[in-house]
C-alpha cells in the first residue's frame, strides 16, 4: 500500500471507530433516560466504563458514569449499593482529574459520597464530610449555576446532615437552600431540602409551605424521575403535618 493509501486508509478507520464512539454514546444517554428501569441505569453505566477502559482520557464517559452509580446506589438492592457508590466516587474522581476546571466530576464525587455518609452510618459520614465540602466548594467557584444551583443544594444538605460539633449548622442549611432557589426557583429538591430542614428548626408553618412547593412543581423532563421521588417524599411529610 502507498503512503497516500495508508492515510487514507487510517482516516476511515479512525473516522470509523469515532462514529462508534459517538454512536455508543448516544446510546448510553437513551439508556440512562429510562433509569427507572434499572437495568438499562446498569447498561449505561457498563457502555460508560467500557469507554473509559477504551479510552481512559473520556471526561464524559467518567462524569457521566459516577453520575449513573449515584443512581444506582440509591436504587439498587441494599447489599450492592456500597459497591456502585465507591464505583461512583472513583469515577468522579478520574473525571475531576481529567478535567479540574469543570464542575461535573466534582460534584458527582460529592454526591456519591454523601450518599456513602447519609447510607452507612456516622463513621463513614465523618470520613466523608471533609472532601464532600471540598469538592462541592470547588464547583462553586468553577460554576455555581452548574445543574441549577446544585452545589448550593447539596451544601445545603452536608449543613444540614453533619452535626454541628463538626460544623453543621442548620442556619446555613437554609442559606445555601434558598440560594439554589435563585437558579431554579421550581427545584423539588431544594423544596424538600429546606422544609427538612425548617421542620428542624421547629418553623412548621413555612415548612409546610415549602413542601406544597414541591407537590406544584411541574416535572423537569431531565430530572422526572428524581422529581417524582421527591414529590412522594414531599406527600408522605405534609401527611404527618396534618395528623
Amino acid at each position: 500500500m502507498n503512503a497516500p493509501r495508508a492515510i487514507i486508509a487510517a482516516l476511515l478507520v479512525t473516522g470509523l471507530a469515532a462514529a462508534a464512539s459517538a454512536q455508543a454514546s448516544d446510546e448510553a444517554d437513551r439508556l440512562y433516560a429510562n433509569r427507572v428501569d434499572l437495568a438499562s441505569a446498569a447498561r449505561a453505566a457498563a457502555s460508560w466504563e467500557a469507554t473509559m477502559m477504551r479510552d481512559p482520557s473520556d471526561f464524559a464517559a467518567a462524569w457521566k458514569l459516577a453520575r449513573a452509580c449515584y443512581w444506582l446506589g440509591g436504587h439498587v438492592a441494599m447489599d450492592r449499593r456500597r459497591a456502585e457508590l465507591e464505583r461512583g466516587v472513583a469515577a468522579g474522581t478520574h473525571a475531576a482529574m481529567i478535567a479540574p476546571n469543570r464542575p461535573e466530576g466534582h460534584f458527582w464525587t460529592a454526591a456519591n459520597m454523601g450518599a456513602l455518609a447519609e447510607s452507612f452510618g456516622m463513621r463513614q459520614g465523618l470520613r466523608y464530610r471533609g472532601p464532600i465540602k471540598d469538592e462541592l466548594e470547588a464547583v462553586l467557584r468553577i460554576d455555581p449555576a452548574y445543574e441549577h444551583g446544585s452545589a448550593d443544594r447539596a451544601l445545603g444538605r452536608w449543613y444540614f446532615k453533619v452535626p454541628s460539633l463538626f460544623g453543621g449548622s442548620k442556619e446555613k442549611s437554609v442559606e445555601h437552600l434558598r440560594r439554589s432557589l435563585t437558579y431554579y426557583p421550581t427545584s423539588t429538591a431544594s423544596h424538600l431540602f429546606l422544609a427538612e430542614t425548617l421542620l428542624a428548626m421547629n418553623r412548621n408553618t413555612e415548612a409546610q409551605a415549602e413542601l406544597q412547593q414541591v407537590l406544584d412543581a411541574p416535572l423537569d423532563p431531565e430530572w422526572t424521575p428524581e422529581d417524582q421521588e421527591f414529590k412522594a417524599q414531599a406527600r408522605m411529610l405534609l401527611g404527618q403535618q396534618h395528623r
